[in-house]
């Protein structure tokens, strides 16, 4: 059953390359540069799952992901982060801050399917 998610990268060729990938595998995607945009997307349609960028304009990604689990709509919504802080104290600060899991760039298309 195909999933909607929301991928939410500022980077306009990673952010196509994953929505390519997530298409041929038969989601639907939904697609921000910014945090501002992905809240108003996730506030229009909730999706099944956010891929969420650390490092965005604006609001971080690690922000958006305390957000989403301040509110009680989006609290249980499966969180990703995508980033290229590979770090262990950076992948344990965005698990203790909401995230489910942690994908870091650069990642194959088989690892961000998976």
């Amino acid at each position: 059953m195909p999933a909607t998610i929301l991928v939410v990268e500022d980077e306009p060729a990673i952010q196509a390359l994953i929505a390519a990938n997530l298409q041929r595998a038969g989601h639907i995607v939904m697609a921000a540069g910014d945090a501002e945009t992905a809240q108003k997307l996730v506030n229009e349609a909730l999706p099944d799952l956010v891929l969420l960028d650390w490092m965005l304009p604006g609001m971080p990604g690690i922000e958006f992901a305390r957000r989403l689990r301040a509110n009680d709509r989006t609290r249980a919504l499966p969180i990703i982060m995508l980033t290229a802080k590979g770090e262990e104290q950076d992948k344990i600060l965005g698990l203790e801050t909401g995230a489910d899991d942690y994908i870091t760039k650069p990642f194959s298309p088989r690892e961000l399917q998976a």
